[in-house]
């Protein structure tokens, strides 16, 4: 799991399925999933099987803002111990291009530097 990324006990056990599944979630504009865009900041799973996903976009007039949190929501939700997808948009603080991660910088053309 990336540093970068708040999660919890709980999160963290499943912590390689979660990645598995964010990377099958792409912001549309960039052709690159969110977890290595670096725009998932939190991952809680409670006792109930609920997940708070907290997510952010690359800026506010993104056009996935409406389809990204469902996608999220449909990925994560096939996993065996999710109940139920809670996604929260953040803002602050403010996404920057270093969340993007090395594969994510590679796969964009961008210096890895």
């Amino acid at each position: 799991m990336r540093e970068d990324i708040k999660i919890n006990d709980r999160a963290a056990a499943i912590g390689d399925q979660l990645i598995d599944k964010l990377q099958t979630v792409f912001d549309p504009e960039l052709g690159l999933d969110v977890y290595n865009l670096g725009l998932i900041y939190e991952l809680d799973l409670d006792e109930n099987g609920t997940l708070k996903v907290i997510t952010t976009f690359t800026e506010m007039v993104c056009g996935c803002i409406e389809s990204m949190p469902v996608d999220l929501k449909a990925a994560l939700s096939k996993l065996p111990d999710i109940n139920e997808v809670v996604v929260d948009i953040a803002w602050t603080p403010r996404w920057k291009m270093t969340r993007i991660s090395r594969l994510g910088r590679m796969a964009l053309g961008i210096s890895v530097r």
